[in-house]
């Protein structure tokens, strides 16, 4: 009895625990000035980003070099839309995620033939290639670029709330995604390629559907960040700093954790805050940080606070009675 009514009490935590985060988040644009929120606005974005990458690097062992490509997609795909076609900033958002699973879909052929290093480097040198083709490609006004105007309409607070739908809803994608068969492939295809197929996974189909979903969620979390900057040139919407970015967030946070690229996010855009007078050494000072993170914490923050102390809050983890017995034994 004692035991079905502890179950019931957590069960009830975690339920509202993300409902009393949810009015919390919501309720933040009126409770701080207009800087803490641009810089919210930056934190939710860039938490998008990371839990997009750390799904590829994390959980199916692909780790691009490459998601920059989507992100300058989705940046342009907004200030085509709304500059050349005068349509809705929402259309361009999605036209943002729409492209980029179209590209992914072309490159994942050959892409996918290649392995660890390979596709790292093959993924980098199909950002880079984007970012040639753009920079000489007229109907996009070349290397001139764009000012994205639509932007201007909007305030700080309607960022906020786009910024706020973008990435908690990519946290809540990942987590039931995570929980969900395509989860379990996942992480047995990361563990062990040979032995995922063995049991059945068919690991080109489930490689492609994460790739697929990563795209779509980057490119829209693209064309989100471009509104917000409100201007987007080729070299920048599709340079490394992007995917630099995605790869320290989950290294400081930890790899292979639903929390990881939140907290990392966090990090990452308050130590940019104080790294902005520098812009010669910042990067060089994030990757000092990222080493040393490497050497005391190899799993990041939440990845050695589970492996030291258990804890957890968002688990994917799914439990059999037999394990949660053990568990409580």
């Amino acid at each position: 009895m004692i035991t079905i009514q502890s179950q019931f009490w957590k069960l009830k935590a975690r339920l509202l625990i993300p409902v009393i985060l949810l009015v919390i988040l919501c309720s933040l644009p009126f409770l701080v000035n207009e800087y803490i929120t641009s810089i919210l606005v930056q934190i939710l974005l860039y938490m998008a980003l990371g839990q997009m990458w750390n799904l590829l690097a994390g959980y199916a062992g692909l780790v691009s070099l490459g998601q920059q490509m989507f992100v300058g997609l989705g940046g342009y795909s907004l200030a085509v839309i709304t500059e050349i076609y005068q349509l809705p900033i929402i259309l361009g958002i999605i036209t943002g995620g729409v492209v980029s699973v179209i590209l992914a879909v072309i490159i994942s052929q050959p892409i996918f033939k290649m392995r660890g290093v390979y596709f790292s480097i093959g993924t980098w040198i199909a950002a880079e290639a984007l970012a040639v083709y753009f920079s000489n490609w007229t109907y996009v006004r070349s290397g001139q670029g764009f000012n994205i105007t639509a932007s201007y309409e909007l305030t700080t607070v309607d960022l906020y709330y786009i910024a706020l739908v973008v990435g908690a809803g990519a946290v809540v994608l990942v987590y039931a995604l995570l929980r969900s068969t395509l989860g379990l492939a996942l992480m047995a295809m990361r563990d062990n390629e040979s032995a995922a197929e063995t049991v059945g996974i068919e690991l080109y189909q489930t490689k492609l559907k994460c790739f697929l979903l990563a795209a779509f969620v980057t490119g829209i979390t693209g064309a989100a960040l471009y509104l917000s900057i409100a201007y987007v040139q080729p070299f920048a919407a599709f340079g490394i700093d992007w995917t630099v970015a995605m790869v320290f967030m989950v290294i400081i946070g930890g790899t292979g954790t639903i929390e990881g690229p939140v907290l990392g996010a966090v990090l990452y855009v308050i130590l940019k805050q104080y790294l902005y007078d520098y812009p010669g050494i910042s990067m060089i000072i994030l990757g000092i940080i990222a080493i040393g993170v490497i050497f005391v914490a190899p799993k990041g923050a939440m990845g050695t606070l589970y492996e030291r102390y258990g804890f957890e809050i968002l688990s994917a983890r799914r439990w059999t009675k037999d394990s949660q017995r053990k568990k409580r034994d």
